[in-house]
């Protein structure tokens, strides 16, 4: 049935769709391109000294850039202050850009407790990033318009039942094992559709799907973590990313739509390889900088607080055990003179930044 943009889409199907339309010989030949690239970012996360280095940047990235797609626009450098410095007051996108961070990692807590996502995990995450107990939408209303010419491009479902339904239906196909027997990524990909255009919420949908996206292959175990940034290449191609979700609600045309999603999933994983090797080259010539220049402070545990945490601080120090408060300073203090680490004053206290490890995690 041919989808009116300005109509309800009540009779939305429910998943899975035929499986001809979502397997074809070009996705098929995608999906072994992602997944090795996927499995070979997992592996070299591995190589990371402590996986807290990667989680913390990728996490930041990935909420700046998915509450970016939704023009919630802040800096890294906000991000970071805000996080570390207690005289700092952010704006209200860095505090919306923040909540994201907090309902990524809440997700990753309830699929690692219950190990399945359920309507009600997904609730949570929402009410996180909107401050609101609101549920499921109830009211009818909703549309989604262009940007530029406030034309409507779709309506979502607007019957309460058929959203439960859909959403019962979206609960069960994401956590069905028997189902998995078709590649996962091509299921990220359907999972992905259906969410947008279920548009359950009042607000918040699109940062909600796409940490769902996330999640999806933490509970797979396609990731050990939540660390893909997957918004990075939507904001890239933001506007294929709204016209390829169109054309499978109006066309039903699924290649162009996974392969833009396979695609994104590899190109990430790619970059993300190449983060990594890049921190742990940055690690390695800080430590040979540190053990030549400044000997006396050098210890494994400092070094890596110092790339966990771009923007340090004393309490940084004490908190991990490596140093009292006035031995700690001495030691931030130490790295700042050899040009490792740039202080600055925010209010009553100095936060070190690792300028080369901010800089390359900005890139």
């Amino acid at each position: 049935m041919k989808v009116n943009p300005e109509i309800p889409n009540n009779n939305l199907p429910p998943l899975p769709p035929d499986r001809e339309a979502i397997e074809t010989k070009v996705i098929l030949r995608q999906v072994s391109k992602a997944a090795v690239a996927l499995a070979e970012r997992k592996r070299m996360a591995l190589t990371l000294p402590n996986q807290n280095i990667l989680i913390n940047a990728i996490v930041l990235k990935e909420a700046k850039a998915s509450s970016e797609i939704e023009n919630i626009v802040t800096t890294q450098d906000s991000l970071y202050q805000a996080l570390t410095a207690k005289a700092y007051k952010p704006d209200l996108a860095t505090k919306e850009v923040l909540r994201y961070r907090e309902a990524l990692f809440a997700g990753a807590d309830f699929i690692r407790e219950k190990d399945f996502l359920s309507i009600n995990g997904i609730l949570q995450i929402q009410n996180i990033l909107e401050e609101n107990d609101a549920g499921l939408r109830k009211l009818p209303g909703t549309v989604l318009k262009n940007g530029s010419t406030g034309k409507v491009v779709y309506t979502p479902p607007d019957d309460k039942v058929v959203i439960e339904k859909l959403m019962a239906n979206f609960e069960q196909y994401l956590n069905n094992t028997e189902a998995d027997d078709i590649s996962l990524l091509i299921k990220l990909a359907v999972l992905h559709f259906q969410f947008e255009s279920i548009h359950p919420f009042d607000d918040g949908n699109g940062r909600t799907g796409r940490i769902i996206n996330v999640l999806f292959l933490m509970l797979k175990g396609l990731l050990d973590n939540p660390i893909l940034y997957l918004s990075g290449f939507i904001i890239r191609n933001k506007g294929e990313y709204y016209r390829l979700l169109e054309d499978v609600n109006f066309n039903n045309k699924w290649e162009p739509w996974i392969l833009y999603i396979l695609n994104g999933i590899e190109e990430t994983a790619l970059e993300t390889i190449t983060q990594i090797k890049n921190i742990n080259s940055l690690m390695v010539n800080t430590v040979k900088k540190v053990k030549e220049e400044a000997p006396l402070v050098y210890s494994k545990e400092f070094i890596e607080l110092l790339f966990e945490h771009p923007y340090s601080k004393i309490e940084h120090l004490e908190y991990r055990g490596i140093a009292k408060r006035k031995t700690a300073g001495k030691y931030l203090a130490e790295l700042a003179k050899i040009g490792i680490l740039d202080p600055h004053k925010i209010g009553k206290e100095i936060i070190y930044i690792n300028k080369s490890l901010y800089d390359l995690l900005k890139k």
